[in-house]
Order: C-alpha cells, then sequence, then structure tokens
C-alpha cells in the first residue's frame, strides 16, 4: 500500500511539473502578439487564483474550528501577501519578461539557480559553513551558468533578457524561503497559495495602473504552434492546467512525498521546458546549453542534498504552499 501511495505521489508530481513547464510555451505566443509580461501575469495570476478559490474557502472552512494563536494566524496572512508580492507577481514577472527575449528552456534553467542564490545568503547570516556537497553543487551550477549563457557568443544571448531572468532566481530564492515556512497552522496550504496567487494580480495590476511597467493586452487572435486561436486559448490553458491545476497537484505532491522529495521531482520542470520548448517553439539549445543545463540541474541537486529538511533555503517543509516553479 505504501509503495502504491508513493507512486501515485511521483505520478502526481510530475504531472505538476510538467503543467508548470508548459506555462512558457503557452505564454510566449501572446507575448509575441503584444501582450506585455505585467498582463500575462495579472490574468494568469487573477485567473488561476479565482479558480482555486473554491477549494481554498472550503479548506479555510474545514480548518475554522481549530485553535489557531492570533498572532500565527496574523503571521500567515502577512507572508502569504509578501508570497504574493515577490514570489508570484514580481516572480512570473521576471520570468515572463526573460522569455519574451531568450528561449523558454534558457531562461527557465537560468531561474533555477535560486536555491544555490541562498547558499552564500544562508552562510552569511547563520555564520555556519554549508556542507561540502553543498558548496560543491553551487560551484558546479555556477559553472553550468556560464555554458548556458555560453560567452563565445554562438547562442547570441539578449543580456537584458539573462538580467531578467536572473531577477527571476532572486525572486525563487525568495520563493523557497517563503515556501519552507508556508501557511503553516494559520493557513491551509491550498487557501495560502490562492491568496498569494490574488495579491499578485492585484498587486502587478496595480504597478501596471501607474504606468511604472506597460500593462497591455491584446484581444482577437494569436498564432501558436502553426494555428490561429484566440487570444483566451493560450491563456485559458495557462491559468487553468499551468496555475490552477500545478499549484494544486504540487500541493497534493508535497502531502504524498513529503515536500524534500517533491521537491526533487519538481526539477523536472526543467527538462519538460527546455524539451517542450524545443517542440512547440523549434527553440534547440546548442550543445554546450545542454551541458551548460545539465550542470545547474546537478548542482541544484547537490546543494538540496545537502542541506537538512529544516534549512529554508534548500527545501520546502511539509506544509508549505508549493513545491514547483510558479
Amino acid at each position: 500500500m505504501a509503495a502504491d501511495h508513493r507512486r501515485a505521489g511521483l505520478a502526481v508530481a510530475l504531472a505538476s511539473a510538467a503543467a508548470f513547464g508548459l506555462s512558457g510555451p503557452f505564454v510566449k505566443p501572446l507575448l509575441e502578439a503584444g501582450w506585455s509580461p505585467a498582463a500575462a501575469v495579472a490574468v494568469r495570476a487573477g485567473t488561476g487564483g479565482l479558480a482555486l478559490l473554491p477549494v481554498a474557502l472550503a479548506a479555510l472552512r474545514r480548518t475554522a474550528g481549530e485553535p489557531v494563536p492570533a498572532g500565527e494566524r496574523r503571521r500567515a496572512w502577512r507572508l502569504a501577501v509578501a508570497f504574493g508580492v515577490i514570489a508570484v507577481a514580481a516572480m512570473q514577472l521576471c520570468f515572463f519578461s526573460a522569455v519574451e527575449r531568450l528561449p523558454v528552456g534558457i531562461a527557465l534553467l537560468i531561474e533555477y539557480l535560486g536555491p544555490v542564490l541562498l547558499v552564500p545568503w544562508t552562510w552569511s547570516t547563520t555564520r555556519q559553513r554549508p556542507p561540502a556537497i553543498t558548496l560543491a553543487g553551487a560551484v558546479v551550477a555556477t559553472g553550468g551558468l556560464f555554458f548556458v549563457l555560453d560567452l563565445t557568443g554562438a547562442s547570441d544571448l539578449d543580456p537584458v533578457g539573462v538580467a531578467w531572468a536572473l531577477g527571476a532566481a532572486v525572486c525563487l530564492a525568495c520563493y523557497f524561503a517563503f515556501s519552507a515556512h508556508g501557511g503553516g497552522a494559520g493557513l491551509p496550504a491550498l487557501a495560502f497559495t490562492a491568496i498569494g496567487l490574488l495579491v499578485g494580480a492585484a498587486a502587478i495590476t496595480a504597478v501596471g495602473l501607474t504606468g511604472l511597467v506597460p500593462l497591455h493586452a491584446e484581444g482577437g487572435t494569436v498564432e501558436m504552434f502553426d494555428a490561429t486561436v484566440a487570444w483566451w486559448v493560450p491563456m485559458g490553458f495557462v491559468a487553468v492546467v499551468s496555475t490552477a491545476f500545478a499549484y494544486a497537484s504540487g500541493v497534493r505532491a508535497a502531502g504524498m512525498l513529503g515536500a524534500r522529495v517533491a521537491s526533487f521531482v519538481g526539477l523536472v520542470e526543467v527538462v519538460f521546458a527546455v524539451l517542450l520548448g524545443w517542440v512547440l517553439l523549434d527553440e534547440v539549445p546548442t550543445p554546450i546549453q545542454f551541458v551548460g543545463g545539465a550542470l545547474i540541474v546537478a548542482g541544484v541537486v547537490l546543494v538540496r542534498a545537502g542541506e537538512g529538511d529544516d534549512d529554508p533555503a534548500v527545501a520546502p517543509a511539509p506544509d508549505s504552499p508549493l513545491v514547483d516553479v510558479p
């Protein structure tokens, strides 16, 4: 029975990773049709949050009678708001801005350096030297970044796109730190996630309305995978499948496998994103970028393997809201 439960959990985690990996290929046609990254983030996060809202409210009703200290509940809501602003709005804005200028797989590979960025930060704040395997993973992943950037010039990557992807990596580091605490006893995981998505949508919309970032969406049709479709087809897919389903299944996988195992399986998202970008968008990395991508994934695996489950720098705790990358 335990083996069957574990296999089912692995299947759910893989489905979540695949769903997250599809977001880039489905959003890129919208960006090419004139959508601004901020508009894509606002619609994706807002629609995904609304899709999760019924189950989130049901979870809140189920836990309404549980004794929770007032301070813990306030802390959970503050975390959910911070999660929405940084780990949803800012991270997706950076990622979609990177996708606008870079191949989807390359943007995601650079973003996945997030856990590696937490290594020096944790070292400096705790004054505790990380294990050798963690440091080795950081070095391997950093070396992989140089291969992905292909500094020989063969790939001709847009430096602005690279900067956006590195911004997404910083936000991803914050994401893992938030996820390590999660809603805790103050909020059920799905409620934490839905609140974060809706706050993120509201935050990016508010910033867009001030004119600090472009907030522009195009109606009509878009060209997607050699076909002409209505704009809501790719956006609807991203909101329902790559947001609501991906987040909900990620939460389920964490419950079935434990957050540590589920977060390792979530790395498959990078593989899915590279392959889907290749198949759907004809974005083929150079051989040296394939090597760099493998080194980044291997480095992140070493970083996560070298740290304990209770370290917020590497893996979400068992009650964390998410285990994959939005």
